[in-house]
């Protein structure tokens, strides 16, 4: 026995790309080529109800939205205004569009040698246009998708989405109905416009040439009309205050701190400088006595400044020792301790400089006043520490310096009022750290 046929076909779409499209070059007609290649005489044509999948490097490079590569860190810092997240040189940002992506969108893929390309100015306009151009010489209503390439948090590889749109209904809000069981949706609103973005790109590619596609067979998400109420792809942007993850959750600060772990060994990896340098902006926002700017930083990157600091404080705990009766196997021992200085790529010296400090008339508020500065020190050095594990650098704060201060300050020329308040040993951890088991937070705190 045969089962019934349905009475009505299952749901189903057809997408294809649009072959014959050439290289696009800055002032071309966008309309002119797609309505060319869609009318070819191998292909179907275009339909009402149809939705145009036009990847952004072509906009952009109609638009004239290419700049010199040598320009590129340039570009990104013009189009972006706000750092999300680094890795070395690589850059997660959020743009002047609102989208977080990679470098600001600003690309070097499919573009001539020596450029890089720019996402257009404008792309829900780009889309209208588009799609205005192609109903006026065609005769056809059709949803215009502007498409780029992301990658997606907590998810490996990229996909398409739409950063513009015209005549679609990006999203397709669900909330306030039921599921086939009748349980009520209340959070369910579907990306349709990026839906629809990663299915053209299963066949335009990233390396094919073919940088359109089109979807049929689905006119319900082609909103009718001149789209003068559409709010494009701009609505698939997640505002700010919806945004859990914007300036990381409480849970994530509190993951970041404990990411701070003494590192001991460190691999022969260069630290990067830039790195270094985004951690001490960090350390100097730590609190501070009397508005001040307690805080400097001696960053030695050269293997000379290094050995240089680093004899000159072995004498000088030698002789203490010697001062203090060891033998010589024993100050031998203790010397060990340093090596983990000696083995570290990059030296960081922070100082305290308490220039702004009131003075007192007895002792016991001007050793007050000095504690005070001296915990604020304290507080940069963790801020610097825990931004340094933000850029995956293992730390190690040693306090060998504040035993020779004025060594230190000979050797490096500092000025008199600069105390050194330790050394921190900077690089790439050789191995990760020890487990380390949680602490009763109980144990440390008492309630009056």
């Amino acid at each position: 026995m045969t089962a019934p046929l349905p009475t009505t076909p299952p749901p189903g779409f057809r997408v294809w790309a649009l072959p014959g499209i050439p290289e696009v070059r800055p002032g071309d007609d966008l309309v002119k080529l797609i309505a060319a290649a869609a009318t070819a005489d191998e292909l179907p044509g275009l339909a009402d109800g149809d939705v145009l999948l036009v990847t952004s490097k072509i906009v952009s490079k109609a638009e004239g939205r290419i700049v010199e590569a040598a320009d590129r860190q340039a570009a990104i810092d013009a189009e972006a205004v706000r750092v999300v997240a680094r890795r070395g040189e690589l850059r997660i940002v959020e743009n002047r569009l609102g989208l977080v992506m990679a470098a600001a969108g600003v690309d070097a893929s499919n573009t001539a040698a020596g450029t890089i390309l720019l996402l257009p100015e404008d792309p829900d306009a780009s889309a209208r246009a588009l799609r205005a151009g192609l109903r006026d010489a065609l005769g056809v209503d059709v949803g215009i998708i502007v498409t780029d390439t992301f990658g997606r948090p907590w998810r490996s590889g990229l996909t398409d989405v739409a950063i513009g749109a015209a005549g679609v209904r990006v999203l397709d809000d669900l909330r306030g109905g039921v599921d086939s069981h009748g349980n009520p949706l209340n959070v369910t609103v579907v990306a349709t416009a990026d839906e629809l973005a990663a299915a053209g790109d299963l066949v335009k590619g990233k390396a094919s040439g073919l940088p359109v596609a089109v979807v049929r067979g689905l006119p319900h998400v082609v909103a009718p009309g001149d789209g003068g109420s559409d709010l494009g792809a701009r609505a698939l942007v997640r505002n700010a205050a919806d945004d859990m993850f914007r300036l990381g959750t409480s849970e994530a600060v509190r993951e970041a701190v404990t990411l701070r772990r003494t590192v001991r060994e460190f691999t022969d990896a260069p630290v990067d400088p830039g790195a270094v340098r985004r951690a001490v902006a960090a350390a100097v926002t730590a609190p501070a006595p009397h508005h001040t700017t307690p805080w400097r930083f001696v960053l030695l990157e050269s293997e000379s400044s290094r050995v240089e600091l680093l004899d000159a404080m072995r004498d000088a705990w030698i002789a203490d020792l010697r001062g203090d009766g060891f033998s010589e196997e024993s100050i031998a021992k203790r010397v060990r301790r340093g090596d983990v200085l000696r083995k570290a790529p990059y030296l960081v010296v922070p100082c305290l400089v308490a220039d702004g400090s009131h003075t007192y008339p007895d002792a016991r508020r001007n050793a007050a006043e000095r504690e005070m500065f001296v915990v604020a020190a304290g507080a940069g050095v963790q801020n610097f520490l825990v931004a340094l594990a933000g850029e995956r650098l293992g730390s190690a704060w040693v306090s060998s310096t504040m035993f020779c201060r004025d060594v230190v300050r000979s050797v490096l020329s500092l000025p008199e009022n600069w105390d050194p308040m330790g050394a921190v040993a900077v690089g790439h951890a050789a191995a990760p750290p020890r487990e380390r088991p949680a602490r009763d937070a109980s144990e440390f705190f008492s309630v009056r």
